[in-house]
């Protein structure tokens, strides 16, 4: 079996590259975002780009949650009020908000202090959709590596919007926890969710692939199962997770 990595790599995917190879997985590293003639891979980890480039040609689904998981929450898993639209209606917004691409880093998460900062259609397809969310500020924010509607790893990740990678709390695993008992059945197999405290309470961060997701102070073994799971062979993909399915870039479509 092997396992995709992409140009560069961060700590975190070497820490991922090490439990591979630990586990007697074949590495492969590759230089550019072309897949060379020959090669067989049935795994990845990396970025949307890398992925989306090279996913396609070796046969490898990528999971994801729904574009617009994060705007089915109830207030007492989120905190805040989010909405997914078209960025042309973002561009209407005439308050701070916070606004990113559902999937992806198209559009740079961040807060906005109105929808005139969005980037614009000159370089932006209007119909782009976008999440759009009150601000919020969270003092404390974990990832969490789910596999089969449980919570499989996890670590902190940042502290009043730094870095600061650190243990799992007891509480984000509660947290954690009671949202894939209520909404679990809503999200792939293998899948990652950013949580946090805000104003005192947990909430709902975001939800992100697993294969493009860093792990921080994670159990590298334990969040590579759920990395294998995000993203490996188009035929082992289960009737539950096809829905999850990361679409074709256009010009993979057809």
């Amino acid at each position: 079996m092997t396992l995709l990595l992409p140009p560069r790599l961060t700590a975190s995917a070497q820490a991922v590259r090490t439990a591979a190879r630990q586990r007697g997985l074949r590495t492969v590293q590759l230089p550019d975002f072309t897949v060379p003639p020959g090669l067989r891979a049935r795994h990845l980890h990396a970025g949307p780009g890398f992925a989306d480039a090279v996913a396609p040609a070796l046969g490898i689904a990528l999971l994801e949650a729904p574009p617009d998981w994060l705007t089915g929450l109830p207030w007492e898993y989120t905190r805040r009020e989010i909405r997914a639209m078209p960025i042309a209606e973002a561009y209407r917004l005439r308050r701070p908000a916070f606004v990113k691409s559902p999937n992806d880093k198209g559009i740079p998460a961040r807060v906005y202090t109105d929808g005139s900062r969005l980037p614009g259609p000159d370089a932006v397809d209007p119909r782009t959709p976008v999440l759009v969310g009150d601000v919020a500020e969270f003092t404390a924010e974990y990832r969490l590596h789910v596999l089969d509607g449980r919570v499989h790893t996890g670590a902190r990740y940042a502290q009043h919007g730094r870095l600061a990678p650190g243990p799992l709390a007891d509480g984000a695993l509660a947290f954690g926890a009671g949202l894939l008992a209520g909404y679990g059945h809503t999200l792939p197999s293998a899948i990652v969710v950013d949580i946090g405290l805000t104003g005192g309470h947990w909430a709902v961060v975001e939800a992100n692939a697993a294969w493009a997701s860093g792990i921080y102070t994670a159990d590298p073994g334990r969040a590579l199962d759920v990395v294998l799971r995000a993203a490996g062979p188009e035929e082992t993909v289960s009737e539950r997770d096809r829905p999850y399915r990361r679409p074709r870039p256009p010009r993979y479509a057809g």
